[in-house]
């Protein structure tokens, strides 16, 4: 049961009150016939003619302030905050002193009156009947001003600690509108997406979010239970394989926008359950698929903000195509003095690496794949601000791509990187199957049984790619991570609705 503070004991009683009095706290009913926004701005389109404009408005209560026979109150919707006017004259001394006393900031109310503008030159509504949608228990946190030294005063946002506010996100965005217009732009940066795939030929489509197999990745994944089948499941951490089965069957353009599950640490631009965007198209190779990508993200950008520059941090970034390319051997080179290419064997590569820098510590088990990829967080994926495809990576950490002729250890495959973070990935897809099977067997001849690198092999997927595959290229990023990036947030708990918490104690 919950445990109420005196505030609260204070609204359950008036509540009791209420339903005392035959005032149902709760109603089935709710009327409004304009958002603030409608009613504002039909007022001041017709404000001129002396035309009056009757609306019924609902919303929450967010300010109340009494002046004898008069009382002021703000109210806030979806579309905005309007003011409302109470007068005795109009509604009766009785009805205002029940408005003042038992109405409480945070009620949910609905007011019906005409519009006018006061003499502060506010935009408002003069309230004729008015009545209670749903009573608030628990008070809203609440701004705070802060008076400085020399006098400043500076307004803190309600509900600022960030662990709090992912917690109760409820509360985070009922008192932040900037919360709100972050998701309605999240919403928008889908709604893009979609609209860029959809004019380009793609066809949407869904796979399966429980897998008896999981791929496409590298990831561990989550497991759970199938009792009528009575078999373990895996969420999907990727619709790769899946999509590309789609490819066998003649369907030459497809995309999935959906959710993918990785149990794998969180920090912040990891979460273990995050939506994805993959696309595979067929007779398309890798470099195709820089070009797409370069004007998709650009596209996005342009419609959700209205420009191709953006800021991130304290970076300046510009987004319009063409990017930057940069070859991997070259960049890691660049950045850290080492040459991954004169060492053919981990062995070598990880002396290389001690010799040039005695300070580091790499995995002396890693795969020469796992340590190009260290070269490569350590180093030069700090430096890749303005956006840049990182192309041409070693096989052994791209099981799934094809190799570049004549270099059997390099694949054709690029990750876009903005703002010194990966926000994407994509290669020349393999077709063909008996590679695709030596790659998978080679993956668990030499990857420990808990590595995340490690790939199942799918006998079903070969089944498919044995019926032949047409050559493609495949893509794949993370939404939250560009919703991070357009909309300037640090953390990708402030791109999630509920981002994944520990356990409350």
């Amino acid at each position: 049961m919950a445990e109420y503070n005196s505030l609260e004991k204070i609204r359950l009683q008036k509540l009791e009150e209420l339903r005392a009095e035959g005032v149902e706290v709760y109603p089935t009913r709710a009327k409004r016939t304009h958002s603030s926004a409608e009613a504002i701005s039909e007022f001041e389109a017709k404000e001129s003619e002396g035309v009056e404009i009757p609306v019924t408005l609902a919303g929450r209560i967010r300010s109340m302030r009494s002046m004898g026979k008069v009382s002021f109150a703000h109210i806030e919707d979806g579309a905005g905050r309007v003011q409302l006017f109470f007068r005795a004259n109009e509604i009766g001394k009785e009805r205002l002193e029940f408005f003042n006393k038992m109405f409480d900031i945070g009620d949910f109310i609905q007011a019906e009156g005409v519009m006018f503008r006061t003499k502060s030159g506010e935009v408002t509504l003069h309230v004729r009947d008015f009545k209670l949608l749903a009573k608030s228990i628990s008070p809203l946190p609440a701004a705070k001003d802060e008076t400085l030294e020399d006098g400043t005063v500076v307004r803190h946002a309600a509900l600022e600690d960030p662990e709090l506010r992912a917690r109760q996100r409820y509360a985070d965005l009922a008192v932040n509108p900037d919360v709100r217009e972050t998701f309605r732009k999240r919403a928008a940066i889908v709604k893009a997406l979609r609209e860029f795939l959809d004019g380009h030929g793609f066809l949407e489509v869904e796979t399966p979010i429980l897998q008896p197999l999981y791929g496409g990745a590298a990831a561990r994944p989550f497991v759970t239970h199938h009792n009528e089948l009575e078999q373990d499941m895996y969420l999907r951490i990727s619709f790769e394989l899946y999509l590309k089965r789609l490819l066998v069957g003649n369907l030459e353009k497809v995309y999935e926008i959906g959710r993918d599950f990785r149990n794998e640490g969180v920090s912040f631009k990891h979460n273990p359950e995050f939506t994805q965007l993959e696309f595979y198209w067929a007779y398309a190779d890798y470099l195709q698929v820089m070009e797409l990508t370069e004007r998709m993200v650009s596209y996005v950008a342009e419609k959700v903000l209205g420009t191709q520059k953006i800021r991130f941090r304290e970076h300046e970034i510009d987004l319009t195509p063409p990017w930057r390319r940069l070859e991997m051997r070259q960049g890691i080179l660049e950045t850290s003095g080492v040459d991954f290419a004169g060492h053919k064997t981990a062995k070598e590569l990880f002396k290389a690496i001690r010799e040039k820098h005695p300070n580091l510590t790499p995995d002396p088990n890693a795969t020469r794949g796992k340590l190009i990829d260290f070269l490569l967080s350590e180093f030069l994926e700090p430096t890749l601000i303005q956006p840049t495809f990182l192309y041409n990576y070693p096989r052994d950490i791209s099981p799934l791509a094809k190799s570049i002729p004549g270099d059997p250890l390099t694949v054709e495959r690029f990750e876009g990187y903005v703002a010194g973070f990966e926000l994407c990935n994509a290669f020349t897809e393999l077709n063909d199957p008996l590679d695709q099977e030596q790659r998978f067997i080679e993956m668990g001849r030499d990857y420990a049984a808990d590595d995340a690198e490690k790939h199942p092999l799918d006998e079903d997927y070969l089944r498919a790619m044995r019926y032949g595959m047409p050559p493609n290229g495949g893509f794949g990023m993370g939404v939250d991570r560009l919703a991070m990036l357009l909309l300037d947030k640090h953390s990708i708990r402030d791109v999630l609705l509920f981002p994944a918490l520990r356990k409350e104690e």
